[in-house]
């Protein structure tokens, strides 16, 4: 769990790095210019951390499953050469996904005004700014959306049922309050994540308010990585013992 967590923050990481400096300009100059190559590599790289964060979700809670279901093969089935060649190939997908829609960038046609009515430079946005036909780049987004989002999001949904049918199960109520604390920081960063996820890019732009978009956005993009360190730490006890460590010498 813990390596899955230094992966995930790299993709914390690597969204606000990439989307705040932008937002804080924007916010405090009433907006910011950005070149079209520097609009599409921002979304890249966006496109990056959140395909890779979806896969990563997907395996830290077959992670979980593992732990409460299965505890006995979890050594056995968690090595660290499976959680090496995981994090490997998450990272490789999201790339490879990258690559797709940098190619289909460039064969695109832009008209005037060149104004991004958002934040950031999201897939949508750039879609409404281009003079060429955007309707393959509609249906790739939806087949690569099946594939990185919402089959990561199954086995979430299968892992999770696997996980509560487990628990209800074990006899005494502290028993199942400790199997539950196990997965309960990873439920909470799941239902946030694919929660807002679903909303913006499962339902049409068009039928949404462009504030309740940007809202959306702004919690994914800025709010989720604030919140992951403060959810996987504060119920963490080998956290809370070391930050106890840490008071005692000061």
């Amino acid at each position: 769990m813990y390596f899955f967590l230094t992966q995930l923050s790299l993709c914390d990481l690597l969204v606000t790095t990439d989307i705040v400096p932008v937002l804080l300009h924007t916010v405090l100059y009433g907006g910011s210019s950005m070149t079209l190559i520097g609009c599409i590599i921002q979304f890249c790289l966006f496109a990056i951390s959140e395909f890779s964060e979806c896969l990563l979700l997907s395996v830290m809670s077959y992670d979980r499953y593992l732990a409460i279901c299965s505890p006995l093969r979890y050594n056995s089935v968690m090595t660290h050469r499976f959680c090496v060649t995981s994090a490997g190939m998450i990272w490789l997908v999201a790339f490879l996904v990258m690559s797709v829609y940098a190619i289909s960038f460039t064969k695109l046609y832009f008209c005037e005004p060149h104004v991004i009515h958002h934040f950031y430079c999201d897939l949508e946005p750039i879609l409404l700014l281009s003079c060429s036909n955007t309707s393959i780049i509609h249906k790739q987004n939806m087949v690569i959306g099946v594939l990185t989002g919402f089959c990561p999001f199954i086995v979430i949904l299968m892992s999770y049922l696997s996980i509560v049918i487990t628990i209800l199960k074990i006899p005494s109520n502290t028993g199942r309050q400790k199997a539950f604390s196990t997965c309960s920081s990873h439920l909470i960063v799941v239902s946030i994540f694919f929660g807002t996820l679903i909303v913006v890019y499962m339902f049409p732009m068009k039928g949404q308010s462009p504030i309740l978009s940007k809202v959306l956005s702004l919690i994914y993009t800025v709010v989720i990585p604030l919140l992951n360190p403060v959810i996987y730490t504060l119920r963490n006890k080998d956290f809370n013992k070391a930050f106890h460590k840490i008071k005692c010498i000061f």
